[in-house]
C-alpha cells in the first residue's frame, strides 16, 4: 500500500500572488527526469489578499481544483502501489522515452546508429507518438510485422532495431513505469547466421608491411587484432589507463563503451610495438582516430593492396583476435572474459566458426588418393 502522503501547500510570489503546490512525503519518482522529487508546482496562483467577490471566487475555484489534482496524485499513487499503471505514467510518450534512451549510446557509434534507425522507424510507424498506455503485446507485434515488411533492410539488421525496442520496453519495466514486461511475451526477429570474416597469421603479417592512406586506422586495426577491442573502445583509450611495468608486464584497465562493464586485458608485445613509446597524461592513444564511410573504404583499400581477397571492416579485426585464441587452445570462456561478453552464447559463435575449419580441413582429406 502506499505511503506517499500528498499535501497541497501555498508559497507567497511577487505581486501579492501565491504559488500552488504539491509535497510529497517521502519524494516520489518524477517519470519524465527520472529524479525523485518532493516539490510539484501547479502553475496556479491565488491572490494573498483578495479584494471583492471576483477574486475572492478566483481563489475559491482554484483552490478546488488544486485539491482535485492533489486527490489525481493520491489515486495514481495508490494504483501504482498495487502494481498498476497511474495515468500519469500512461499519458507518457514511449517515443520520447526511447529517443532519450538513444542518446545515452552516443558514446559507441555503432549502437548509437542502431537505436537511431529504430527511432527514425518508430517515429514512421507512429508518427502522432505512442504513449505508454497504448504500448501492448498487439501494437509491439505490429511494430514488428513494420519492421519485417522492410524489404530492403537485412533480416538481422530487422532483428537487431527490433530488439533494441524491446530494450526499451524492458527498461521502462524495470523502472517501475509499465507495470509488465511485455517485451517477454511477443517473439524476436530470428536472426540468420552470418559469415564472419577473419584474417589468417600470414595475412597479418602482409598488413603489417603494408601502407595505408590512414596510418592510424592501419594501427587501431592492428592494434584490435592483437587485443580484441572494439572500435569505440579503442578510440576513448588513454594513455592513464595503460598499467603496469616492463618487469611484469602492461596491461590495460578500462570500461567497455557498449557493456559498461570494467576490462582488463594484458599487452602482448605486438601491440605494445604497435603504439610505440608509452606515455602518461588524459591524452588519447590514437590522437584523431574517426569512424566513417570513408575511413572504411581506406581499410578497405589497404586490404586490397596487402593482396587480401577478403571483405574486410574494421569488426573483422576483433573476429581475428577470438578465432586466433581459440586456434591456439584458448577457452571459450577465457575468451569471453577477454572479449568483455555478458553472456557465453555470444562467444560460442566463435567456437562454431573454428569447427567448421576443422571440419573442411578434415574433408581436403578426401582428396588424397592412398
Amino acid at each position: 500500500m502506499n505511503t506517499t502522503k500528498v499535501t497541497l501547500r501555498e508559497k507567497s510570489i511577487s505581486k501579492g500572488r501565491k504559488s500552488l503546490y504539491l509535497d510529497f512525503y517521502p519524494a516520489i519518482l518524477n517519470p519524465d527526469t527520472g529524479k525523485r522529487t518532493r516539490r510539484q508546482f501547479l502553475k496556479m496562483y491565488i491572490l494573498e489578499k483578495p479584494r471583492g467577490p471576483i477574486e475572492k471566487q478566483h481563489n475559491k475555484e482554484t483552490l478546488a481544483l488544486a485539491q482535485s489534482v492533489r486527490a489525481k496524485y493520491v489515486l495514481d499513487l495508490q494504483a501504482e502501489s498495487f502494481g498498476l499503471t497511474s495515468d500519469r505514467k500512461k499519458n507518457k510518450d514511449f517515443l520520447d522515452y526511447f529517443y532519450k534512451m538513444t542518446l545515452l549510446k552516443y558514446d559507441s557509434l555503432g549502437n548509437y546508429g542502431n537505436w537511431k534507425a529504430c527511432y527514425e522507424l518508430l517515429l514512421e510507424f507512429r508518427p502522432d507518438g505512442m504513449t505508454f498506455g497504448e504500448l501492448d503485446v498487439e501494437s509491439i507485434n505490429q511494430f514488428r510485422a513494420f519492421i519485417l515488411a522492410k524489404t530492403k533492410l537485412k533480416t538481422n539488421t530487422k532483428a537487431s532495431y527490433f530488439n533494441k525496442f524491446l530494450a526499451a520496453i524492458k527498461q521502462a519495466y524495470k523502472e517501475n513505469i509499465i507495470p509488465d514486461n511485455l517485451a517477454k511475451h511477443v517473439d524476436r526477429i530470428k536472426e540468420e547466421d552470418t559469415h564472419r570474416e577473419f584474417l589468417m597469421i600470414d595475412e597479418i603479417q602482409k598488413l603489417a608491411k603494408t601502407n595505408c592512406e590512414s596510418p592510424i586506422h592501419k594501427s587501431a586495426f592492428l592494434f584490435s587484432v592483437f587485443t580484441g577491442l572494439r572500435f569505440s573502445d579503442i578510440q576513448n583509450l588513454k594513455w592513464k589507463d595503460i598499467k603496469g611495468n616492463k618487469e611484469e608486464g602492461y596491461y590495460i584497465r578500462f570500461r567497455q563503451q557498449k557493456t559498461k562493464g570494467l576490462e582488463k586485458i594484458d599487452l602482448a608485445k605486438p601491440a605494445l610495438k604497435i603504439i610505440g613509446p608509452l606515455q602518461k597524461g588524459s591524452n588519447h592513444v590514437f590522437e584523431g582516430l574517426e569512424y566513417s564511410a570513408w575511413h572504411n573504404k581506406k581499410i578497405s583499400n589497404w586490404v586490397k593492396d596487402a593482396g587480401i581477397d577478403k571483405k574486410i571492416t574494421f569488426h573483422c579485426a576483433r573476429h581475428t583476435f577470438a578465432t586466433l585464441q581459440l586456434t591456439e587452445g584458448t577457452d571459450i570462456y577465457t575468451l569471453s572474459k577477454l572479449l568483455g561478453h555478458k553472456e557465453l552464447k555470444t562467444t560460442e559463435v566463435y567456437a562454431n566458426l573454428i569447427d567448421a575449419k576443422k571440419t573442411e580441413a578434415i574433408h581436403k582429406l578426401n582428396d588424397i588418393e592412398i
